[in-house]
């Protein structure tokens, strides 16, 4: 095999499908989705939008850091889907407050929100302690052993 084709060969890509992170921020996003349905029309470009666009963000930041070749870029989409996921926690306070989003919505929301968030915060200081160095070719088999850990009941 010549040098072209080592240098045009694509890196291996990691499996979103295997990370408890994306899950939970799929999960999330079908979530908001489905309780953001009643928000009032005023809202429909405001709250509503902003709040769909955020969760929808999460897994989608998620899946594009896997299809990145290197670990900072992973790391870095990883950074942006945990930022999106504190966002859409404020918006769902923000939207409980305002009496868009009733208790039962609230709760099923925000707990779901918040777990995105840490899991998605404890892969991303693994990753960072762990390294790129010392990271296997596919970054798999470390990635998915760190977020596919349940939390015990």
């Amino acid at each position: 095999m010549g040098v072209a084709a080592t240098v045009l060969s694509p890196a291996p890509m990691r499996d979103h499908t295997r990370l408890r992170a994306f899950e939970l921020a799929d999960s999330l996003a079908l979530a908001v989705y489905r309780h953001t349905g009643d928000f009032p029309r005023s809202e429909l470009f405001g709250l509503t939008a902003q709040l769909r666009r955020g969760a929808v963000s999460i897994p989608s930041s998620i899946v594009e850091g896997c299809a990145r070749s290197t670990h900072g870029d992973y790391v870095r989409f990883l950074d942006v889907a945990f930022a999106s996921a504190r966002e859409v926690e404020y918006q769902l306070l923000l939207a409980r407050r305002l009496g868009y989003l009733d208790e039962a919505a609230h709760s099923e929301l925000a707990p779901l929100s918040a777990e995105t968030g840490r899991v998605l915060g404890g892969l991303i200081r693994a990753l960072r302690a762990r390294g790129a160095a010392s990271t296997p070719a596919d970054g798999q088999s470390f990635v998915a052993a760190a977020s596919t850990q349940r939390p015990q009941a």
